[in-house]
This record gives C-alpha cells, structure tokens and sequence, in this order.
C-alpha cells in the first residue's frame, strides 16, 4: 500500500521538539515503512529539510502558515491507497475533493469533534466521507459516537504505544545505570522519587501534587516531587501559572525539584531514576502518553478518573486511580504507600513493563492499524 500519515500544523516530525502525534507518526511510520510505501506529512522546522528519506519513510514538511493549501497541492500530483490524517476533520472535506480514489482514516487524539470545534453539519460530513476513525482511547471514541451515532460503525480504538528499548526498568543493567548517574547527577541519591510529567499547566494538576506534598513527606521523609516539565513543548518561559508552581516549591524545597522542558532523548532516564509516577490531570484527558512510558519503565503508576487515563490502570495491578482527582488530600495515601513498599513498587512495576510488551509496542500499534487500512481498503 502507498499510504500517506499527515500531522497537525504544531509541531515537526520526526518529534525533535516533542508532542504525543508526532512521536506516534514517527513511530509507527518506520514500522509500516518496512513492508509498504509510507510517507509523512508535518511542518517544517529550521533543523530539518523540506525533503528526506529515513528508515524508508519519504518525510515531506510543509511551511505553518501555507499547511493545509500545500498538502492539498500535494494530493493532487501524489496518489495514495491511504491517507491517515490526524486530530483534524475540519481538513477532510477538502483532501477528499481532490483525492476521491483515496480511502481516508481519521485519527483523533483529543475531544475533536465537540460542538465548539466542529458543527452538526461539519461533523456529519467528515463521518460520511471517511472510511475509518481510530480513536486513542474508548473515552475519546465515545466523545464521538454519543454526538454522531453514524460514526459507530467506522469507529475503532488504536491504543498508542511505546518504544521498549528507549524505557529501560531499573531492574535491567542499563534501566541501573540510567538510574544511578540520573541521581547522582541531580543529587537525588537517597530519595524516594515521585515524578511528574507534562506540560505545566493547570490542567496537567501539578499544583494538586505540591499542595499534597507536605503531608506526603510527613510520613515519608526522604519523598522528592520531580516536576518535569513546562508551559509548553520547549518553551520554558515563565507565565503567571508556573510562578505559582514556583512559588508553592519554594516553600518545601527539600522535596521538590523542577525540570524544565526535556527532549524526549533525555527522558528515559528521569523515569528509570524515579520509583512511581503520578498524572494528576484535572481535565478530561484522550489518554496521556505518560502512562505507558511509565509502565515501559517499570514504574507503578497513579493516574486521575479522567477521561481515558484509567483505561490502560488496573487498581492493584500496575498502579491505582484517583477517584477524587481534584482533592491533594486524595493523592497523599496512595504515594506514601507505595514509597513505603518496595515490593509492591516492583510488583506494580513487573505487571506493567508486562502490559506494554504485551499489548502497547510500536509494532503492536502498526499491525492495529494496517488492520484499519486494509479495511478501509475493502470497504466500498
């Protein structure tokens, strides 16, 4: 097949500045690549060039401004059996005008297809005209299906994944290694790590953690909150927000520490040092990636009842979920418990480094998918 996977206009692949599409494309396009024709469709970016081939992927970037203009130019010299487009219906009508031979799939990471992002009309369209939809999570697929019945039949949940030999537990030699020079390096030696990643933002609830922090290192003295992150990919610019996340440490600084935006290279060994990762979002969330490089790195995890987070958590198994999401008090008991128990760390720990050999690899994401196209494919 000659299949063609179109980014948003955020942000470059390969995911050089990060962002969860852009590490899925990249990921599963040289997966696909090995066995059929695969070309990737992003912005443009100073460090990389117009055109190039990779690992058997054709990547083609398109300037911001001009994105959607020119990769509707591009359809219109390029002939694909698939074209998956990503988080943007709103584009399908206008690629399917000058494509009608192609089948298209739609991919949609975030709430889409609510009714300030896309109308009634708009949305029935978009369904109509394409042949599958494949959703990062069920929460996600059911944020379309309850609105538009219709698109019941084409809609199909693709978990994401991630790559096994980039998350290395701290069981293996290398996940030790990280481990050690991570914390030696941070001077964290004799801590017990709790991490957080993501953007800082209110909605990411960090500020939820560092209010549960002092009753947390009450019971356990050595707990360290790594906060990783910032206002946005690779802006580490401080707004109103972040000064108060600052400001919130400051006053328990011998259990915090903050990390600025890191690039996706350097974030393995931040999980390998840490013992359990919490994600305290407070929105409705498609299904954080943070989960599965935490289960890649054989950490427990604990995760808010918030939108599609809870799907890949089973309570007791490789982590807990937080019912009261939005109450610091809610996170304190399930931290220290698990600070306090090694054994249950690595119990939690084993069982989801087993989930995600099992079930959430890049190879298990491009096989899902190729099911998608080829049925795609065969629909009429």
């Amino acid at each position: 097949m000659k299949i063609a996977l179109i980014a948003t206009e955020k942000l470059p692949v390969p995911a050089i500045r990060g962002g969860a599409i852009q590490i899925y494309l990249d990921s599963v396009a040289s997966v696909i690549a090995a066995n059929h024709d695969v070309t990737v469709i992003s912005i443009t970016d100073p460090s990389l060039p117009d055109n190039q081939k990779i690992n058997g992927v054709t990547y083609v970037r398109f300037t911001e401004d001009q994105y959607i203009q020119s990769i509707v130019q591009h359809m219109k010299t390029h002939q694909y059996d698939i074209v998956h487009l990503c988080n943007r219906p709103n584009w399908i009508l206008s690629l399917v005008q000058v494509a009608p031979q192609t089948k298209f799939v739609l991919s949609v990471h975030n709430e889409m297809f609510a009714p300030e992002k896309i109308s009634d009309a708009e949305g029935k369209k978009c369904i109509e005209a394409v042949s599958k939809i494949v959703t990062v999570s069920n929460y996600i697929g059911e944020t379309i299906t309850s609105r538009f019945p219709s698109a019941k039949s084409k809609t199909k949940t693709v978990y994401s994944g991630v790559d096994l030999n980039q998350y290395q537990p701290a069981w293996t030699e290398e996940g030790k290694i990280l481990r050690t020079e991570a914390r030696k390096e941070l001077k964290l030696e004799n801590k017990k790590i709790i991490l957080f990643v993501g953007r800082l933002s209110k909605v990411k609830g960090p500020h939820i953690l560092l209010q549960a922090l002092p009753k947390i290192a009450e019971k356990e003295p050595n707990a360290m909150l790594v906060v990783v992150g910032s206002k946005w990919f690779g802006d580490n610019e401080v707004n109103n927000y972040v000064k108060h996340l600052y400001t919130l440490g400051a006053m328990y600084k011998d259990h915090v520490t903050f990390i600025k935006f890191v690039r996706p290279h350097d974030i393995p060994a931040l999980y390998a040092m840490s013992d359990l990762l919490v994600c305290s979002s407070q929105w409705q969330e498609p299904l954080a990636r943070v989960h599965y490089e935490a289960m890649a790195a054989g950490l427990p995890v604990l995760t808010s009842n918030r939108g599609g987070n809870p799907e890949v958590i089973t309570e007791g198994e490789n982590g807990s979920i937080i019912y009261d999401f939005d109450n610091p008090d809610a996170y304190v008991n399930p931290i220290v418990s698990l600070l306090k128990s090694e054994s249950k760390r690595a119990k939690m720990g084993k069982n989801g480094r087993k989930i995600v050999e099992t079930q959430f690899s890049w190879e298990h994401v491009a096989v899902n998918l190729l099911k998608v196209y080829e049925e795609a494919r065969s629909n009429s």
